[in-house]
């Protein structure tokens, strides 16, 4: 089953189906196409495929798409394919599938699925990351936006910025317990928020542990150093960040509030019980996945990106 949405991102999406169907028909797969209209479509469409006994779920959206598609799957023998077509696309980039529909279908062509780890927060599921603070500012700023892409988000997050402050937090990670006063606390699954903002370079998303971000609130200049880091892949060597790594994590704040789940904000409670579930999710992925290499990775992926929309406007 291919599930599109069709106001993702930006890009025009009226060729996936008829792609789809062309390159994987000569894998041998027959293709069912369905659109979403709305918010839970693709969760629908997804527990349709699962008890209708489909062999794959390729979904083409962004991350909204990809998370709701990825919840009916979870815990079963049906893998996600994924067609990037948002502003973030976190758990593509995290496995270099390129923002270029023909490359991402042949790589669903290939066959080659893999079990990934995913995240559990209050119930809800989440397959790059989750947080409080910064980013879940950042993100419900974002999500009022009337355009995305990566400008709108770093305007987004220069308005976030301005207004906002550091939160105390308890946080308890595998027996271990901590208190912070943090400009953010993120649990990552995946190497990036998406957009190539690597939040955890180190991340293994196969490794049956979510790995901790927590960033200590500095100066003016101090914070955009961090964010060069972040855009760069090195932040974990950054001097105002502390990492961890655990299978179980609980962050208490002083009150209810913002929260993102794979970057779509959420009001979550004062407590939030993270938790990662252990190869729960296949994926047809590359047949190599390069690790995180400083400035390399985030360079490359530019130029990736760069090279499909100059090919694009000359096709």
């Amino acid at each position: 089953m291919l599930i599109i949405n069709p106001i993702a991102g930006t890009g025009d999406k009226s060729r996936i189906a008829s792609m789809t169907e062309s390159i994987l028909a000569a894998a041998g797969m027959e293709i069912e196409t369905r659109m979403t209209t709305g918010k839970g479509d693709a969760t629908l469409f997804a527990s349709d495929a699962v008890a209708e006994g489909y062999d794959g779920v390729i979904t083409a959206g962004g991350d909204g798409t990809v998370n709701e598609t990825a919840i009916a799957l979870c815990d079963t023998q049906v893998p996600l394919g994924i067609i990037p077509c948002g502003s973030g696309n976190g758990l593509a980039r995290h496995f270099g599938i390129q923002v270029d529909p023909e490359t991402a279908i042949n790589i669903i062509a290939q066959n080659n699925v893999k079990e990934i780890d995913y995240g559990v927060v209050n119930g809800n599921r989440f397959f790059c990351t989750c947080g409080v603070g910064f980013d879940a500012a950042v993100s419900d700023r974002f999500a009022r936006q009337n355009h995305r892409g990566m400008l709108m988000y770093l305007k987004s997050a220069v308005e976030a910025y301005v207004k906002f402050k550091p939160t105390d937090y308890i946080i308890k990670a595998d027996g271990k317990v901590l208190t912070e006063r943090a400009f953010l606390v993120a649990c990552c699954n995946t190497t990036q928020y998406g957009n190539n903002a690597y939040i955890a370079p180190k991340a293994d998303i196969t490794d049956g542990l979510l790995d901790v971000t927590i960033m200590h609130g500095g100066n003016l200049l101090e914070n955009a150093i961090a964010g060069i880091d972040l855009m760069s892949g090195q932040l974990n060597h950054n001097v105002n960040i502390d990492t961890l790594k655990a299978s179980e994590i609980t962050i208490t704040r002083k009150s209810a509030g913002p929260a993102h789940i794979d970057g779509e904000p959420m009001e979550l409670p004062e407590e939030l019980n993270v938790t990662c579930r252990h190869k729960g999710l296949k994926v047809f992925t590359p047949l190599f996945i390069e690790p995180v290499t400083p400035f390399v990775t985030p360079l490359m992926s530019r130029w990736e990106e760069f090279v499909t929309t100059v090919n694009h406007l000359l096709h």
